[in-house]
């Protein structure tokens, strides 16, 4: 269990908290690229707290604090101007750094508007997903994970309803092996595994967050150990990979789990699945597909498996009251990424750069992550395998 401070430490994220001030030294995946188009350029979220605005401009993207600094009416009632977004209420326009370049009704603009500026934030594309950074400059290199620059498959972009929960919740699900057959697979198919196989399992802190490893040794069917491998990216993006319902076909994901504010998160999954007949760049239009929990009497729909997750997620509570639980053996994982978690905020507090950050000059082509999974024969794909 947590003390209260250490539970609240590890869950609030808003503005000045340490834990957010830990999150904001990353790029955060806030939108996907197809959420915005010509039709409709402009996007109201919340993000860590904070109530912003996205929008598309001329060539490239723009966040912004949603309320103009002005007379505070919503930005995103506005219209987008070549980089820029103009509020609707008076005409102020602001650029893609927040400086106020137009003020309609002032006879000295540029003695006023240089003392406004608007809260603003770098956005760049990649893979189908907008990344912000919300942190202190300079900002770091944009980390090239492998689902969203490999070029040889299709990709698409899924988006989940929002989850009434903190986000912690769904992150120590990342390094909670047990759950799985229990959750999510069936009483026979559970009995098989307890019976047929005894299960390792390993949290190995690397440059870019915790490996998960689990062996399983197989004592009925005399074969070879089995072994499924896969990352944690510190601090809140799951990387896995799966195969296609009734098929072997492999289906690489990011899952991104970004806080919205201390009780909503909001998680977006980048899938990839290699085909080499297919090419599509880093920075090509992604599809895009919603994906509801609930179903229409709003109860979470048990036979599909992230809805089986959000169920776990969202009875723990709003915010989980880490005071009251008991954790066991099969609880390592998670208080693994607790420590890491409270090891990192503390060394942002004391002025330290933390795990995985990459300065922008040092960007790496592409950040390839050894996923294994030996009982169904998937690797990375063929194209990426030994490359530099």
């Amino acid at each position: 269990m947590l003390s209260r401070e250490d539970n609240e430490l590890l869950t609030r994220i808003g503005p000045g908290t340490p834990a957010g001030a830990l999150l904001r030294r990353y790029w955060q995946p806030i939108a996907a690229a197809a959420e915005l188009t010509d039709e409709k350029p402009i996007m109201k979220l919340r993000v860590l707290g904070e109530d912003l605005v996205l929008y598309k401009g001329a060539d490239g993207y723009g966040l912004v604090a949603e309320q103009c600094a002005h007379r505070f009416a919503s930005l995103s009632y506005g219209r987008v101007e070549g980089n820029c977004i103009r509020c609707p209420y008076h005409g102020w326009k602001y650029d893609a750094e927040g400086h106020c370049v137009e003020m309609p009704a002032e006879p000295n603009v540029t003695a006023f508007a240089d003392k406004v500026v608007q809260t603003a934030y770098s956005v760049r594309h990649l893979g189908g997903m907008l990344f912000a950074y919300m942190g202190p400059a300079p900002a770091p290199a944009l980390p090239k994970w492998d689902v969203l620059a490999w070029q040889h498959g299709r990709r698409w972009i899924r988006k989940f309803a929002v989850l009434n929960c903190n986000w912690l919740q769904c992150m120590e699900n990342s390094v909670d092996p047990s759950h799985l057959y229990w959750l999510h697979g069936s009483s026979a198919h559970l009995a098989k595994v307890m019976d047929h196989y005894d299960e390792q399992h390993d949290f190995i802190t690397f440059d870019y967050g915790i490996m998960k490893r689990r062996t399983t040794a197989a004592t009925k069917s005399g074969g070879r150990p089995m072994v499924d491998q896969h990352p944690l990216l510190f601090p809140n993006i799951l990387r896995h990979v799966a195969t296609a319902k009734g098929s072997r076909a492999r289906r690489h994901n990011l899952q991104c789990r970004i806080p919205i504010d201390d009780t909503h998160t909001q998680i977006y999954i980048a899938n990839f699945q290699p085909d080499p007949s297919v090419v599509m760049p880093p920075d090509a239009e992604v599809p895009l597909e919603h994906f509801n929990f609930r179903d229409g009497a709003g109860g979470f729909r048990m036979d599909q498996v992230p809805a089986q997750d959000a169920m776990a997620w969202e009875t723990q509570g709003p915010v989980m009251d880490r005071t009251r639980e008991r954790l066991g053996a099969a609880d390592k994982g998670i208080v693994t990424y607790r420590r890491l978690l409270k090891q990192q905020i503390e060394l942002v507090r004391a002025g330290g750069t933390p795990l995985g950050i990459v300065p922008a000059e040092a960007e790496k082509p592409i950040i390839e992550l050894e996923v294994i999974n030996e009982r169904i024969g998937l690797e990375r794909p063929e194209e990426v395998r030994g490359a530099a």
